[in-house]
């Protein structure tokens, strides 16, 4: 390499833009929103309503939806026995949501207790 192209490339180098360079937070926000969250909370939040809606208040504040991915609720539940009487409950709950959520793509739903 002569001199002439080992300046040309520390011109090119020092003049590369830096990648580490500081985001405003307003755009990485709207970014976030964007890609993640708002896709999420099409199929999550008409979900969490129906989910409401379906349980009776007794049981609803005793589980909270924790997830929803490749076809699967995931539902936390604060004891055995509430989480007992929701698995006998599941499969209505699960035709429900099939039938009012086509877009969740529900398919089964796990309890956990958390």
């Amino acid at each position: 390499m002569d001199q002439n192209e080992r300046l040309c490339n520390i011109v090119k180098w020092r003049t590369k833009p830096k990648a580490d360079k500081a985001a405003r937070l307003g755009d990485t926000i709207n970014e976030l929103m964007e890609n993640q969250i708002s896709p999420r909370h099409a199929r999550f939040g008409s979900v969490a309503q129906l989910w409401d809606q379906l349980l009776p208040a007794e049981l609803s504040q005793h589980c909270r939806l924790a997830d929803i991915s490749a076809g699967q609720l995931k539902v936390l539940v604060d004891s055995p026995a509430y989480l007992h009487e929701l698995r006998l409950c599941s499969s209505e709950l699960i035709r429900e949501l099939q039938r009012q959520c086509p877009r969740a793509r529900i398919k089964k739903i796990r309890f956990a207790i958390g």
